[in-house]
């Protein structure tokens, strides 16, 4: 396949035309085969990441990709295949294996493609202007990255090392089809600066680091203002100590505060639904969170980060409110969890949408400073380690690290320190949260206070 002018602007070597003309060859052999539904995706995604470190160029990558994948359905059997080859015969061989997966699979009862009742239509499916595409040239990268690392370590003298500076920039499309009527696809782009410097000597040293990532290279903050930030938050944590054990009220900074958003969400998702793996099973229309707190969901905000007309099924994507007053208005579903729930889907497939996460007692100014007086005395977490959460029963341990408060003002940088509670108690104890509002891919929420948890220290 020749590449357009068109695409070859766009960095692209396929168009949407000739993914639409690939997609549409691997559904008619699977018809051809006696397959009953099938679905097939095109898609390519090429970039460049770069990385320097003490001002020297350490690594220029870039990548292409491409990939046809093919889901075929013999009845309630499901069989999946994939190829990077395009040719037709190619084609015609990643379908037969997937139709040849599907005889010998077990029948599932809710296998299938979504109803066609849930599928977006083409006029559905607006621009969301989720495509930027970043003409940057290697050595552009590599002067930003430098650019970025150099304020970080020409901040304060006590930086006195970097593990480096990046610079990314990626794109991709694809189309997809299946036969229950649904056809779509999109070009989205995603470009980043980051930077993480080290601060301090010897038995005081403190690593911290901060990054910018945004649909379209022009928003992106500026590499200067990255590196200070990284370099700031670094210097900031040295001298930390160990606290004594004791319960205290937490504040989470806002892009831990968006983990603990994404933890409820993987503990209302279809998969932990019907399996029973999670601590809020059956929590439709019940209380998780406070009366002042609502979660928002909206698929259509134009360059946000979780955006899509329809969902990795090609199933409608709608906004609405997952949380209303604290109560669960509703779950994550796909068309197979749903169905295993003998519930409807909600658009879900591939996860969540652009959520946002407020509360009704937030004003204009509730920045860091006032969460700080609102937690009064207790721990600031500004870093999390380790994966201690057990979505089947709530508990919650992480290391962690950030600062002491003491009269609202902080008092001394802590470290090597764990905070434990239980997820349950957590979001029902969530106090206030700030309008620091951070956005980390499709959440974005403020810093959180929790009313109390245990912090485990010497």
């Amino acid at each position: 396949m020749n590449k357009s002018p068109a695409q070859a602007d766009r960095g692209f070597s396929y168009s949407r035309s000739e993914f639409e003309e690939l997609v549409d060859s691997a559904l008619a052999h699977a018809r051809k085969l006696g397959a009953s539904n099938a679905g097939a995706e095109a898609s390519e995604g090429c970039g460049l990441s770069v990385s320097v470190r003490k001002g020297e160029l350490e690594t220029v990558e870039r990548n292409r990709d491409k990939s046809l994948g093919i889901t075929v359905y013999v009845g309630q059997q499901r069989g999946n295949a994939s190829t990077s080859d395009f040719s037709q015969a190619a084609i015609e061989r990643t379908v037969q294996a997937a139709y040849d997966i599907a005889r010998f699979t077990a029948q599932d009862p809710v296998a299938g493609l979504p109803d066609a009742d849930d599928v977006a239509r083409p006029d559905a499916q607006p621009d969301l202007d989720l495509f930027h595409p970043w003409d940057v040239t290697a050595e552009q990268a590599a002067e930003l990255a430098i650019r970025c690392e150099r304020a970080a370590v020409t901040t304060d003298k006590r930086i006195t090392n970097s593990e480096g500076a990046g610079v990314s920039a990626q794109q991709s499309h694809f189309f997809s089809a299946h036969t229950h009527g649904f056809r779509g696809g999109y070009a989205s782009s995603r470009h980043s600066i980051s930077v993480a410097p080290i601060a301090g000597k010897g038995d005081d040293m403190q690593r911290d680091a901060w990054y910018s990532s945004m649909r379209s290279a022009k928003e992106l903050a500026s590499p200067e203002a990255v590196g200070r930030y990284a370099a700031e938050r670094a210097l900031s944590r040295l001298k930390a100590r160990k606290i004594a054990t004791t319960q205290c009220p937490v504040l989470f900074e806002s892009p831990l505060a968006a983990g603990l958003l994404g933890g409820y969400v993987q503990a209302t998702s279809g998969g932990a639904l019907y399996r029973k793996s999670t601590f809020l099973l059956d929590s439709l229309g019940k209380q998780v969170f406070p009366e002042h707190i609502d979660i928002t969901e909206d698929p259509f905000v134009k360059r946000g980060k979780g955006s899509a007309s329809f969902d990795e099924e090609g199933v409608q994507t709608r906004a609405r409110k997952v949380v209303d007053s604290g109560r669960v208005e509703g779950y994550f579903l796909s068309s197979y969890s749903a169905r295993k729930l003998g519930m409807k889907t909600t658009g879900n497939a591939g996860g969540s949408h652009n959520l946002t996460l407020h509360s009704r007692l937030t004003h204009e100014g509730d920045d860091l400073a006032e969460m700080l007086r609102k937690l009064g005395t207790g721990l600031f977490v500004i870093e999390l380690m380790g994966q201690g959460v057990n979505y089947v029963t709530g508990d919650y341990s992480r290391g962690a690290s950030g600062f002491w408060v003491e009269n609202g003002e902080i008092a001394f940088p802590v470290q090597e320190i764990t905070i434990a509670g239980n997820l349950k108690d957590m979001l029902m104890g969530i106090e206030a949260v700030g309008a620091d509002t951070y956005n980390y891919g499709a959440k974005t929420v403020g810093s959180i206070l929790v009313n109390r948890m245990k912090v485990a220290g010497s």
